[in-house]
């Protein structure tokens, strides 16, 4: 069966109904609630989609309920976004779209421009979309690095990339794109302490989870000129807030979680979701496991 639901309470009225062998869920949280109260014959938990922050895998663990995801199912369309926004900022199209319209013609930017083959494009993290991210970087004369813990060396210098640590990721990024999943270690990961870090010509980019960067701090650091401008996919409450500080922050470039879209990722997505359901019912092995 299908369900639209929103909340705790109504994914627990609707799997109770439903008796089902896998829960394939979107966005409607499944905390440790919810997952004491699914029917025994549920043997997986299918998140419809990359990430799994609104799952609670402890709880899942703790039952014997697998977690998979899709994670495959995008990785270029996430990736052209991600170039997409990080070219508009650097090469300050809006502010010179915005200056046009005012009735202001001039053949140089608002801002000091840098060349891209001067400056290095870092990523957060070193998983399938970072790297497709850093090789789209790589053809525009980026320098690269990146950073993630939990990566080997060799696996950076085979993507031509430099690995590096978090603070000399905050310090050296002339572009830092977001590529981390959402944990408690990660909430946040940006904030106002490592925005005093950042250089002032830096821009963010973030495809990733919204709550990897504290807003309101980004909000700060971009109208106090401390950063030069940021663009954003994801946000930590989405919709975005009609009055969040975001809205009116300068070189701030802001779009509605569209990354993930093609007309070809949408089919791809419900295909490979609903093969891996499947799999669960059949308690056949799972493709993408969590845990």
């Amino acid at each position: 069966m299908t369900a639209q639901c929103a909340t705790p309470a109504q994914v627990i009225a609707a799997a109770g109904d439903a008796a089902p062998s896998a829960l394939l869920v979107q966005w409607a949280p499944i905390n440790g609630e919810v997952i004491a109260a699914l029917p025994a014959s549920v043997r997986a938990i299918v998140r419809y989609g990359i990430g799994v922050d609104n799952v609670d895998l402890a709880a899942a663990r703790a039952r014997g309920i697998a977690v998979c995801n899709v994670p495959d199912y995008c990785i270029d369309e996430v990736a052209d976004h991600t170039l997409a926004l990080a070219l508009t900022c650097t090469r300050q199209l809006p502010q010179t779209h915005a200056r046009i319209l005012g009735g202001e013609w001039k053949i140089t930017p608002p801002a000091p421009m840098a060349a891209l083959r001067n400056r290095t494009f870092a990523t957060a993290g070193f998983g399938r979309i970072a790297r497709a991210v850093l090789a789209r970087a790589k053809a525009f004369g980026f320098k690269l690095a990146a950073f993630d813990p939990f990566v080997p060396p060799e696996a950076f210098l085979a993507a031509g990339a430099t690995g590096i640590t978090a603070d000399e990721l905050f310090a050296q990024a002339d572009v830092l794109s977001l590529h981390l999943p959402l944990t408690a270690d990660t909430r946040h990961f940006v904030n106002a302490a490592r925005f005093a870090q950042m250089r002032r010509t830096a821009i963010l980019v973030n495809t990733s989870r919204g709550a990897l960067v504290d807003t309101p701090a980004l909000a700060h650091a971009l109208s106090a000129g401390a950063l030069a401008g940021a663009g954003l996919d994801v946000f930590e409450t989405e919709p975005l807030e009609p009055a969040h500080p975001l809205r009116t922050a300068p070189n701030c470039l802001l779009t509605s979680h569209i990354a993930w879209y093609s007309d070809q990722s949408v089919p791809r997505l419900q295909g490979l979701a609903a093969e891996e359901a499947v799999r669960a019912v059949r308690g056949e092995a799972l493709r993408n496991p969590v845990h």
